[in-house]
């Protein structure tokens, strides 16, 4: 790979369809790994490890609005290096809950959740809430679908997962048509060029949809069905709340 091939697609600021077929690939190994690791730790993958990493996901995507405000600056902080730095941390705190839980008998959720919450205290006390506005365009967006989902007869994880990504196509389309932002991922750039802002929650939802029944009726592993339901939902959390905080704070 020649030095002006890298510096064109990886190194030039932007995201292109050679970048983020890398970093796409990258992310379903390291996905997998983790996967292993929590295997053989003993980590049981249920809404227990769900509801506690929560918190370590709120906090990689306010640390990067915090870069979009230019609080903070470097290259470990931006996509796809923060992925990388914010799950080394979780796996560390994780690792620690675990001891905490072998030599005081505490669950090592309550540990690892707590922990979350107070780490994202900082980053979330630093970002300046001023656009309520947007918030509750979010919020009224959202709605239909939350009575549509409170009705379907789906699994809650199935539900939870779709919800995300669906905050996240909603967060996108309202900061694109009501406060002048402009997508920067490929593959939803491009839909949203060919088909409008307004499709492109519809056309997630169905994504997503699609996804989880496929997941539902090939994986034969209760535990690999959970854990690719977390990540699937960690990724529409992430990018959700990153853009919904930067909405907020009008960055």
């Amino acid at each position: 790979m020649s030095y002006d091939f890298f510096y064109s697609y990886f190194v030039f600021p932007g995201y292109n369809i050679v970048n983020t077929t890398v970093y796409a690939i990258l992310f379903v190994l390291g996905a997998y790994l983790i996967f292993i690791l929590l295997k053989k730790i003993g980590v049981k993958i249920d809404k227990k490890l769900a509801l506690a990493s929560s918190p370590f996901v709120v906090l990689g995507s306010s640390i990067r609005v915090l870069v979009d405000e230019k609080f903070l600056e470097s290259f470990l902080l931006i996509s796809p290096a923060i992925y990388i730095v914010i799950s080394i941390f979780s796996l560390s705190c994780l690792a620690i809950s675990l001891l905490v839980q072998k030599k005081y008998k505490i669950p090592y959720f309550k540990t690892l959740f707590l922990s979350g919450l107070v780490l994202i205290s900082l980053p979330l006390s630093m970002i300046r809430i001023i656009n309520f506005y947007g918030a509750l365009l979010v919020a009224l967006f959202l709605l239909p679908w939350l009575v549509l989902l409170s009705i379907a007869r789906w699994s809650p994880e199935n539900k939870i997962a779709l919800f995300l990504h669906i905050f996240d196509a909603t967060t996108t389309f309202t900061s694109i048509n009501f406060f002048g932002y402009a997508e920067q991922h490929v593959v939803p750039n491009f839909f949203i060029n060919l088909f409008g802002s307004s499709s492109f929650i519809l056309l997630k939802a169905l994504a997503v949809v699609l996804i989880l029944f496929l997941i539902d009726r090939y994986c034969k592993s209760k535990e690999f069905k959970n854990y690719l339901k977390l990540v699937i939902g960690i990724l529409g959390a992430a990018t959700g709340t990153r853009d919904f905080l930067r909405m907020l704070a009008l960055t």
